[in-house]
């Protein structure tokens, strides 16, 4: 064992400082851990602790040794996987890391090197299932976390790549769990190996298990289910490595049990399963009952299990046997031969005197044994009370006292069950024999481990034996891996001492040893106990050190075994070493009268029975031991040797066996002795590492350099202690200048090639450096910011005091401007004070001077009047007359001018026309261009001429203007006459003042009285009205509570409406979703019996040819053929492999009648059943797919019917282009014909065909340019028209009546209906230029002065005055109104006559400019100028009338000329593209004509020209067809399917051409109604694609290919089949192609079967690709650097087992996914089958990869789910790069994700909890639990998962509805479907390349 100044890497006083923490002794923990209060100084002899619990104490050290406590090691190692990589090894180092992983994580499984560590949990936990052993098979020891299917994977890669043979050896104590992991690692061979037969052996090796557990376990104090005997079982496999068969040897089983248990104990498990199961008819003979009535089965008063059904157990090994072929009357038999075992122990036998016996007559249970065993009563009883004395010369018989007879009977009981155990044995290796040559083999060795008891016993003797001799070879072994690992890593070697228990093995067996002395005690014929003993200790008390005698005992003697003492007691050593039974009542059972076979094996001669404990093999065959060969004549003394030398013999040829194999170690521990689930004992748990080896290894690693760091881990772990100077190019030169400088004492450490190897206490003290130095930086990080807060808090408080400073002095500026506004205030109303008496006085003074100035200025006002009006009509005359005169004179000489300018003009235009009359004739060829033009002239011509009508209808209208406003004047001037007279008379009337003041006096006290009636009556009207008011309130109250509960019951309503809309979409959204998972499922179930049907056929083709290639011996001559059909095979659409083999069938019939019949025929009823199977979900999985597809189409229909309209917009729009397309294609076509097939010399002549064909064409392009521009023209003009239209529709009702009936209208409130009315009928511009408020009306028809009572009392003169004068001025104001809207219409006529005239010139202009340009140009010109000079008419129009849709009136005209303008563009480019075409092939002609006029003749010549004519008529009549003859029907398979390439195909060729090729030749089929050879193409295709994706199934080209191809044969035989749902996306051609005569639908879901098998082989090729990828990519490999730190690994490393062959990287999973999706794409696959194919591989990345997560610890940490996220995430950009984003690939990552996340969140408080039980709902509890369980601090920063957060986190959720189930399943397979995809490609157009050849086939 280490100690303390040896584990030290430097002096103690730098390691033991304070709180460095220790392990100290304790009596109780056995280790308890402490820390260090004071330093430690140099010959201390106490150290200062403090426990855990806060108690200090004083450790004092040996005054002797001085050596120091063990360190403990950081808690960073603690909880590793391997032991071997803690830096403190040793004893409180292990055990404490064992109970963390234990108690606190939950793992069982720990590695110790090269040992497997297996503590019992007690408890059953979900870590052995399929799936578990999928994640591991294939792995590397070191790369997962421990576990026994690690080891069982080791060991099968081991006898794989070494062709070595295996052993694993299981060992420990009692209860311990030994034989749970031996079934375990033999489960894990028969699951991932399979059987090379078909008789299914790895399920009989499983079935063997429980068959050995009935009859060889028991219930005892330690274990419920404890192996009572050893066993070794050797698994064969063959040269595939695939089980052929096993065989078992057993060891020392414990036949004292039968007869004995002590308390709490049970016998054998089978006793009680008999008993259990006794009711049942067939055990009614054996007179069975309760466990509890036999003497056998109740000694331990405790016959019951807890949760163990010993009936059903019963079945279970009832079925075992069978499975292992023990037939019934075999087992009815054994049953019969244990129950006789139990009611043999009944048997009472009474003393008869001191020297006999006797057996009471007619004893029951004697009765029934003699009768179930068939021998008689009398010769059982007599001799199981007598025995038989033979000596030289007579025999004697004689009596037995009662104890010698019960022993006597107790030893026969014993005595048979060996007998049935070891012929159980026998016939369990019998079945379980290779039938075959085995090439390896695994032995499983499932043995006692070391006991020690209070009294030990001839057993425990023996197990201790073995397991010295197991600890030797362990030792040996783990001696040997070391110096190996030296020696490859060129260490230099130096001894290690380690433990060698050879001096206690030679005490046992050696001569004259334990044994040996023994084995002569027991051949004297008065042997005993005692003697033996004095014997033991004469030889060996004195002589070795290793035995010795107890102080108080006679009888007893000491061994010092490797584990510990043991004190054996002596007694019934002899008897058991013996193991005598009566020969005579041996003889009586052989007597047996019973017709059994099972009993003359059991009792035959003694030489030919197979002992169990000294079995030698039985005739096996073994491989690499060879047994010792048996002398002749030794077999007779065979059965006479003692159970310790055939125990040593056996154990001999164990080791033998053991030492040619490579072992693996399992140590099962058992953690407490009241079988408490995860409950550690640490003194039980050290007492057995301590004697299991684990320790042992332990030692011998800290002996030499137990800790090993690759040259990459140590700096990427170490690099924080390194400068950037110190860091070089090369790794190792770099590690070794570090260490240099950090560990001074070279021997410490040692660089070997490829690690660096550590001394015990190194790594420890690096990490403590590592520790020191991120400590150091986080003191410097925490010193930053800390200083960061306290400045932004002394910044917050001055801000604060700013703040309150600022407020202050704020209130106190507030209380002093208050005071001054105060004082303000005051002087203000002082200075208005004063202002107002003085302003009142000045108004008085202001009154008079004003009324004064107001009579004077009237006076004047009206002399200044009379002047005024008087000049005004004089000047109105002298207008009038000098206008007159001025205009005769215009007049006379605007007729002169006019005269001379139409001779001028005439004369001018006489010559004009004569020069274009010239122009016409030289320019005759170019009118027909310019058509468009002259009308263009001709319109322009008639538009002037309408607008100067327009022009003369203007003046007219502005005389008859000038006439009604004379006519005007002159009424007015009447009027002002007639006022004059009025005031005349008014002057007069002044006299009557004084009458009508009189009246007027009246009046007013009328009026007095009046208003007092008037005031009473309004006192009465405002009572009333206050009244009404207040009943009108509470009505209003009313009516708004009445709209409140309507608007309640309304919202109610709606609310209630809107939840029965949302129920029912939900309701409709979960019916959906429950139909489309019912339909997955029914198709998943599908898909699965249609893989397992394909299984069942490569089966049975397997099985067929293995029988005859075994049986039949083929002729020289003979070749098989590629027919694969018979003559009816084409019915056998189904299972089509049966077609291809009748005819070999039919010659091998002799063959098969060799066959195992019932396979087959079991194989046939499977066949059928799955058959049947098959039909019925796919009628299911047609009408869940029918109804799919009828929702479907129904929302189809409705997104149809809300995009028909534009479909049909764009449908017509794009026929539209591909018919002119097609056009100019043929007209091209056409020319190119006509050139290439002219040879002749005059080919390019003006008359000949092909300057025809040209001109035409040249013809025909000039002639649907103009068509293109007069479509642009006529587009515009429909666009003018339609605005004109819309103008004109406006502007049809004139507004004259409104105005006359307003004049009608006597209130304000008619007027503004009307008013109102008016404005929302007629929205015209024109009123809107005007808009006529009522108020405004009401204002110019009545409006009354308010001033006049003032001037004049009576009013009625003065009244009628002023309304005159408003009168007279309102008219006024509207003729001055009129006279402006004629000024402005005026203009506004001038500037549309400047305008004209302007559009004249340019026009004119234009015009000369276009006569000068060619006429290509011209006509472009002409029409780009008519669209501006529209397109700005009708803006211009739009912008007067409304703005907003003038501006989306602007926008719509510029995208519809921008089209118009790119149509115009490509047909200038195609006119452009056909002329230069034009100029070439003149010049060829030109050419040709010139190099071959002279040498052909002119008849020639005609003949050449004629023959160009009907070449193609010959594509016209191809129908996409292929004809083929029937004899060439296998070469069109062989060329077109087994001999073709894809990767030529895929590049060379359109996608899916052997699919239009096949469909063709079967449209030919059809259409010339041959069903026969429909038939046979269908067959022979299927079988084909069948066969070459048998053979080449691993190449994902093939498989990738044949699939696309599938599909799309699929899909032509649905678009080509005439059902209209299929038809819709067809044009006409394809309409008429379709297929005529046959309905292929089931040959459909012939080939959609089919495709469903290519998807799943092409699935499982891609993970074959992807499965080695995902782990190293996914999680190994660092993809950002330097963010997980490494942490110190033990002995099992990664790639432990086979040697690196390169590192995968995410960048390797993305190329190889991108190189799926390009060959997928490349071969023409469906895009929604991509995306299928896609998320199916996402699934498996993200299983895979969290499978893997969950099984090994050293990934769980916080760095590794920030990688596993930023991997994820690089996962989702290559969806999106790929745009299959939708595919719902990103959604199968979820679980994964979310794992990534759980590493990463915080996990301590409740809230976090709850944070993680809603953010993980796409993981089970079971994974949650697994990962906070296995979550790993990388650094001393991070924190464990306490074990109350994961208990929280179990509690929160406990109500989960989900499946216990851990991992992942990789093999699911998602349901596969082949959406319809209809091609676009024309059969007709498909050309045949020539490098098919298939020549054969004719294009009909």
């Amino acid at each position: 064992m280490e100690k303390g100044h040896d584990s030290c890497s430097m002096a103690a006083s730098e390691l033991y400082t304070k709180f460095a923490r220790v392990w100290i002794p304790d009596a109780e923990e056995v280790w308890k851990s402490a820390e260090l209060t004071k330093n430690y100084k140099h010959g201390d002899s106490t150290l200062h602790l403090t426990l855990e619990d806060g108690m200090d104490i004083e450790h004092k050290l040996d005054d002797k040794t001085k050596n120091l406590p063990h360190l403990r090691n950081p808690d960073i190692l603690v909880g590793e996987n391997d032991l071997t990589a803690l830096s403190y090894l040793h004893e409180p180092a292990v055990l404490h890391n064992l109970k963390v992983r234990f108690t606190d994580s939950k793992l069982i499984y720990t590695y110790c090197g090269i040992v497997l560590v297996a503590i019992n949990p007690y408890e059953n936990l979900p870590i052995y299932g399929s799936d578990i052993i999928n994640a591991y098979s294939g792995q590397n020891m070191g790369d997962m976390d421990p576990h026994i299917f690690a080891v069982a994977e080791e060991a099968y890669k081991q006898m794989a790549r070494d062709e070595r043979n295996q052993s694993i050896i299981v060992s420990g104590e009692s209860g311990a769990g030994k034989t749970v992991s031996a079934k375990y690692a033999m489960r894990y061979f028969a699951t991932v190996s399979g059987a090379a037969t078909e008789a299914n052996v790895e399920e009989k090796v499983l079935a063997s298990n429980p068959i050995m557990e009935a009859i060889g376990n028991a219930k005892t104090t330690r274990n419920d289910n404890s192996s009572r005997f050893g066993k070794y079982i050797e698994i064969g496999f063959d040269k595939r490595y695939r089980i052929i068969g096993a065989n078992m040897r057993t060891y020392l089983l414990e036949k004292s049990r039968v007869v004995f248990q002590a308390d709490e104990e049970r016998n054998y498990h089978i006793f009680y399963q008999l008993c259990a199961s006794s009711h049942l008819p067939e055990f009614k003979n054996l007179k069975l009952g309760s466990a509890d009535d036999f003497h056998c089965t109740n000694q331990g008063q405790n016959p019951i299990i807890d949760g163990v059904d010993d009936a059903k157990e019963m079945c279970t090994t009832r079925h075992a046997f069978s499975l292992l072929g023990i037939n019934e009357l075999n087992q009815r038999g054994l049953f019969q031969v244990l129950a006789a075992i139990l009611h043999l122990g009944n048997v009472e036998i009474k003393d008869r005197d001191s020297d006999s016996s006797i057996i009471p007559p007619n004893n029951r249970h004697l009765t029934v044994f003699c009768e179930l065993m068939g021998v008689t009563y009398q010769d059982m009883s007599h001799w199981l009370c007598h025995k038989k004395l033979k000596t030289a010369q007579e025999t004697y018989i004689k009596p037995i006292p009662r104890l010698q007879a019960s022993n006597a009977r107790d030893a026969l009981a014993k005595h048979i069950y060996a007998k049935v155990f070891n012929w159980i044995v026998d016939h369990v290796n019998k079945s379980l024999r290779a039938t075959v040559k085995q090439h390896s083999f695994i032995g499983v060795l499932d043995i006692y481990g070391f006991e020690t008891f209070e009294i030990n016993s001839f057993e425990q003797f023996c197990i201790n034996y073995a397991n010295e001799k197991l600890q030797q070879q362990f030792n040996m072994h783990v001696f040997k891996l070391e110096q190996e690992e030296y020696l490859k890593e060129q260490i230099p070697w130096t001894l290690i001492d380690f433990y060698d228990n050879q001096p206690c093995i030679n005490l046992i067996e050696a001569k004259m040893g334990v044994l040996d002395l023994l084995d002569e005690e027991c051949k004297m014929p008065k042997g005993s106990d005692d003697s033996w003993a004095q014997k033991l200790y004469n030889t060996h008390l004195k002589t070795c050190s290793l035995f010795e005698k107890p102080r108080m005992s006679n009888k007893a003697f000491i061994i010092q075994h490797f584990a510990d003492k043991v004190q054996y007691q002596c007694d019934g050593f002899l008897e058991k070493n013996k193991d005598t039974v009566n020969e005579e009542q041996i003889n009586v059972l052989k007597a047996s009268k019973l017709k059994l076979d099972l009993l003359v094996e059991l009792f035959q001669d003694e030489e030919k029975a197979t002992s169990p404990t000294g079995t030698a093999a039985g005739g096996r065959t073994r491989l690499s031991v060879k047994p010792k060969e048996i002398r002749p004549g030794a077999s007779s003394k065979e059965h006479k040797k003692t159970v310790g030398c055939q125990f040593r013999n056996s154990l001999a040829m164990l080791m033998e066996t053991l030492n040619a194999t490579t072992p693996h170690y399992v140590r099962c521990i058992k953690p407490n002795d009241l079988k408490f689930p995860f409950t550690f004992d640490p003194k039980r748990a050290v007492q057995q590492l301590r004697a299991c080896g684990v320790l042992e290894t332990i030692r011998i690693s800290a002996a030499g350099f137990p800790s090993r760091w690759t040259y990459q881990e140590f700096f990427s772990r170490y690099r924080v202690l390194m400068k950037q100077k110190d860091v070089l190019s090369d790794r190792r030169l770099t590690c070794r200048n570090v260490l240099e400088k950090l560990v001074q004492d070279q021997d410490k450490y040692q660089f070997g090639k490829t690690k660096i190897f550590f001394r015990a206490g190194q790594v420890a003290y690096l990490e403590k450096l590592r520790a020191d130095k991120l400590r150091k930086a986080c003191v410097r990080i925490q010193k930053t910011i800390r200083c960061w807060l306290v400045r932004k808090k002394y910044l917050r408080k001055k801000h604060a005091a700013i703040t309150i400073q600022r407020y202050t002095r704020g209130h106190q500026a507030r209380c002093l401007v208050k005071y001054m506004r105060q004082t303000l205030a005051a002087i203000t109303i002082q200075k208005f004070q004063r202002m107002c008496v003085q302003r009142k006085l000045y108004l008085q003074k202001q009154a008079a001077a004003l009324v004064m100035q107001t009579i004077l200025r009237a006076y004047m006002a009206r002399q200044k009047y009379q002047g005024l009006l008087r000049n005004h009509k004089a000047v109105f005359i002298q207008k009038h007359v000098r206008g007159w005169l001025a205009r005769q004179r215009y007049k006379r000489s605007l007729r002169a001018i006019v005269y001379l300018q139409c001779c001028i003009r005439r004369m001018k235009a006489k010559k004009e026309l004569k020069k274009l009359k010239i122009e016409a004739r030289s320019v005759e060829h170019f009118k027909k261009l310019n058509v468009g033009m002259e009308n263009k002239i001709m319109q322009l011509q008639r538009k002037l001429d309408e607008q100067a009508k327009d022009n003369r209808v203007t003046s007219e209208r502005l005389n008859c203007l000038e006439t009604s406003h004379a006519v005007e004047s002159e009424k007015l001037k009447v009027e002002v006459s007639k006022l004059k007279g009025i005031e005349e008379e008014a002057k007069n009337n002044a006299n009557r003042v004084t009458s009508l003041l009189e009246e007027l006096e009246k009046l007013r006290k009328e009026l007095t009285t009046t208003q007092k009636e008037k005031k009473t009556i309004e006192d009465w009207a405002t009572k009333y009205r206050d009244e009404m008011e207040k009943m009108v309130a509470e009505l209003k109250e009313q009516n708004g509570l009445l709209k409140t509960e309507k608007d309640d019951l309304n919202r109610m309503i709606k609310e209630q409406s809107q939840q029965m809309t949302e129920k029912m979409a939900r309701a409709l959204a979960e019916e959906t979703q429950q139909l489309e998972s019912d339909l997955n499922e029914e198709r998943s179930r599908y898909q699965n019996l249609l893989t397992e049907h394909l299984r069942l056929e490569e089966r049975y083709d397997d099985l067929k040819e293995e029988i005859t290639l075994s049986v039949s011996v083929p002729k020289p001559g003979h070749r098989r053929t590629d027919s694969t059909h018979s003559s009816n095979g084409s019915e056998c659409t189904y299972n089509s492999e049966f077609a291809e083999s009748e005819e070999s069938s039919r010659h091998g019939e002799d063959v098969t009648r060799g066959m195992d019949t019932s396979l087959t025929l079991k194989l046939q009823k499977r066949v059928t059943e799955l058959e049947q199977e098959k039909s019925s979900l796919r009628n299911e999985l047609e009408n869940k797919e029918e109804q799919f597809q009828r929702a479907r189409v129904r929302d189809d229909e409705e997104h149809r019917k809300s995009r028909g309209a534009e479909l049909e917009y764009e449908s017509l729009k794009r026929q539209e282009l591909d018919s002119e397309n097609k056009k100019l294609k043929h007209d091209l076509t056409a020319m190119r014909q006509s050139l290439l097939g002219n040879a002749g010399a005059g080919a390019g002549a003006p008359g000949s065909p092909p300057y025809k064909v040209l001109m035409d064409q040249l013809n025909s392009s000039c002639e649907e340019l103009e068509v293109r521009k007069e479509e642009v023209l006529i587009l515009r003009s429909q666009l003018v028209s339609q605005k004109e239209a819309m103008q004109h529709k406006e502007t049809m009702t004139e507004p004259v009546h409104y105005v006359e009936d307003v004049h009608k209208m006597k209130d304000s409130g008619a007027i503004t209906q009307a008013y109102l009315g008016l404005k929302e009928t007629n929205r015209s511009p024109r009123f809107l230029r005007k808009p006529l408020e009522a108020n405004e009306l009401l204002n110019r028809l009545r409006s009354p002065t308010a001033d006049f009572h003032r001037l004049n009392e009576d009013g009625e003169l003065w009244l009628v005055y002023e309304g005159l004068k408003e009168t007279n001025r309102l008219l006024e104001g509207q003729m001055q109104q009129q006279r402006r809207s004629y000024d402005n219409e005026v203009e506004v006529l001038r500037g549309e006559l400047q305008s004209v005239k302007e559009e004249n010139n340019r026009q004119q202009q234009l015009l000369a400019q276009n006569l000068q340009l060619p006429p290509e140009a011209r006509i472009e010109a002409s029409l780009q100028h008519e669209i501006t000079r529209l397109t700005n008419e009708n803006l211009e129009m739009l912008l007067t009338e409304d703005p907003t849709a003038y501006r989306s009136a602007k926008v719509n005209i510029l995208r519809r000329m921008v089209d118009l303008m790119e149509q115009l563009e490509k047909q200038d480019k195609t006119i452009r593209k056909l002329k230069k075409q034009l100029k070439v092939f003149s010049k060829k002609i030109g050419e040709m004509g010139a190099g071959q006029g002279e040498t052909i003749s002119p008849g020639q010549m005609v003949e050449e020209t004629v023959r160009p004519v009907n070449i193609p008529r010959r594509e016209k009549d191809f129908q996409g067809m292929l004809e083929y003859k029937k004899e060439d029907e296998l070469k069109l398979v062989k060329n077109l399917i087994l001999e073709l390439k894809p990767r030529g195909v895929a590049v060379n060729l359109i996608p899916g051409l052997p699919a239009y090729i096949l469909f063709m030749c079967l449209r030919h089929a059809d259409y010339v109604n041959d069903d026969q050879k429909v038939r046979t193409l269908l067959t022979s295709t299927i079988n084909s694609i069948k066969k070459i994706l048998k053979k080449r199934g691993d190449d994902f080209e093939t498989v990738s290919f044949w699939l696309s191809n599938t599909c799309r044969f699929l899909h032509c035989l649905k678009q080509y089949s005439g059902d209209e749902s299929f038809m819709k996306h067809n044009t006409p051609k394809q309409n008429d192609h379709c297929l005529s005569n046959f309905d292929l639908a089931e040959y459909r879901q012939v080939l959609s079967d089919l495709a469903i098998q290519i998807y799943q082989q092409l699935i499982k090729c891609m993970e074959n690709i992807l499965q080695p990828m995902i782990v190293s990519g996914m999680l190994e490999h660092e993809t950002i650097q330097g963010v997980s730190g490494v942490k110190p690994t033990g002995l099992r490393k990664r790639t432990s087992s086979i040697a690196d062959e390169g590192t995968y990287t995410l960048e390797s999973i993305l190329r190889q996914l991108s190189a799926f999706h390009s060959t997928m794409c490349q071969h023409g696959t469906d895009p929604e089958l991509i995306k299928q194919v896609v998320k199916q591989q996402f699934y498996i990345i993200g299983a895979v990869t969290l499978n893997n997560l969950l099984l090994r610890k050293d990934m769980c940490s916080w760095s590794k789910g920030m990688q596993i996220r930023y991997n994820v995430s690089q996962l989702e950009e290559w969806l999106r790069d790929k745009s299959l984003m939708l595919c719902g690939a990103k959604e199968t990552l979820e679980p994964l994700i979310q794992a990534a996340q759980l590493l990463q969140v915080k996990k301590k408080t409740d809230e976090d909890a709850e944070a993680i039980c809603s953010m993980c709902n796409s993981l089970s509890t079971s994974q949650i639990v697994k990962v906070l369980n296995l979550y790993t601090p990388v650094n001393e920063f991070e924190e464990r998962v306490s074990v109350t957060f994961i208990r929280t986190i179990q509690t929160r959720l406990r109500d989960r509805c989900e499946t216990p189930q851990l991992l992942m399943d990789t093999k699911i397979i998602y349901p596969v479907t082949f959406p319809f995809n209809p091609s676009s490609l024309a059969l007709e157009t498909i050309q045949i390349p020539g490098s098919l050849n298939l020549a054969f086939l004719t294009r009909v």
